[in-house]
């Protein structure tokens, strides 16, 4: 079995804890329907926010939807000009005999900007 990456990212209008918690449990949901994956599948996942939001650490999102036993991180990115506002970014690390190609990357809301390819 091979270990594989699955990126994806969504965005809030607002900074607080329910539409993080709300957006980020969205993006996972729509990771795992569209990869057709099951949570014991997910070795880890790495959560990533611009500096904008600090209302609450989005990885308490899959604690919500019952994520117990995955392993869990939480970065703040830079302030880059012109990034995109009020964005969470996942890297979720999954295992799978799929190929990498095979990976479905989810992006939502104003996120869908980073990667217009899709």
């Amino acid at each position: 079995m091979a270990f594989r990456g699955i990126r994806g990212a969504t965005t809030v209008e607002m900074n607080t804890e329910e539409e993080v918690l709300g957006r980020t449990e969205e993006l996972l949901s729509e990771i795992i329907v569209r990869n057709s994956l099951v949570i014991e599948d997910i070795a880890s996942v790495i959560f990533s926010v611009t500096d904008d939001l600090d209302a609450v650490f989005p990885a308490k999102a899959a604690r919500n939807l019952g994520w117990v036993y995955t392993p869990l991180f939480c970065t703040r990115e830079i302030p880059v000009p012109g990034s995109l506002e009020r964005c969470i970014r996942v890297l979720m690390h999954v295992n799978s005999d799929r190929e990498q190609k095979e990976m479905v990357p989810v992006y939502l809301h104003k996120a869908k900007k980073l990667r217009p390819d899709l």
